[in-house]
């Protein structure tokens, strides 16, 4: 009766909105760099800090609301402000592009160092106690002696992890040096990133989500085949 009075007061974390994230990352800044940033409208530094002003404004309030805090939104957050920083300072396109594809290779980086630590990333976010019954899970692996064969496949799965940002780095690279070719500090600088981060979405994100949607799949179908155990009996049962 404790548990279960406790588990009904403790107020439930709001969840990430998806819808809202796309509208105020990508396509509300994409809209105001494209079509906003002539001198006629906003001007070419109004326009461009009134666009990058959407994620960032969006990211404090996703903080503020779910309380959660991760090293990927930081990343996203220093991704904008060097995106401002580019801009304003009018440096060269070719910076927008290592810097396009820096942040992605930071990221898979740290995932391919964790595998090689001895923790892998892949495995703190797959292997949720939330999702997966994990004692039933390991139980299941020492007793069919297992549980070292596991940790090659989780570790494999944690490379492949970190080769989806390989991807993502290299895709991010070659879009910018295609799309951005002007000057920044001009209005075709402003419009070409509002087009490039229009575009980047379903060229390089849902295949990178498409990769991702495999990698769980592997996961899964390398659990149900290590311990003997169905789908359904490896999930937590509320």
């Amino acid at each position: 009766m404790t548990d279960n009075s406790t588990s009904q007061q403790r107020p439930a974390k709001p969840k990430n909105n998806t819808f809202l994230e796309l509208i105020f990352n990508i396509i509300i800044p994409s809209l105001i760099l494209m079509k906003l940033s002539g001198e006629e409208y906003l001007g070419i530094v109004p326009g461009l800090l009134v666009a990058l002003a959407f994620p960032v404004v969006y990211g404090i309030y996703d903080f503020v609301t779910t309380r959660t805090f991760n090293f990927i939104s930081l990343l996203g957050f220093l991704s904008t402000l060097l995106t401002g920083g580019i801009g304003l300072f009018e440096l060269d396109a070719e910076w927008l592009a290592i810097k396009e594809a820096a942040i992605p290779a930071i990221i898979g980086l740290v995932v391919l160092v964790s595998g090689f630590s001895g923790k892998p990333l892949l495995a703190k976010l797959m292997l949720n106690p939330t999702l997966f019954n994990l004692n039933v899970i390991y139980d299941a692996l020492a007793e069919k002696n297992n549980t070292s064969v596991f940790k090659a496949k989780i570790n494999r799965a944690n490379h492949l992890l970190a080769s989806t940002f390989v991807f993502s780095a290299s895709a991010n690279y070659i879009l910018a040096k295609i799309i951005v070719t002007s000057n920044a500090g001009t209005v075709e600088f402003n419009e070409q990133l509002g087009e490039m981060t229009l575009i980047s979405y379903p060229v390089i994100a849902i295949p990178s989500l498409i990769m991702l949607i495999g990698i769980m799949v592997y996961v899964v179908k390398t659990i149900t085949r290590l311990t003997g155990l169905k789908f359904e009996q490896v999930l937590q049962q509320e």
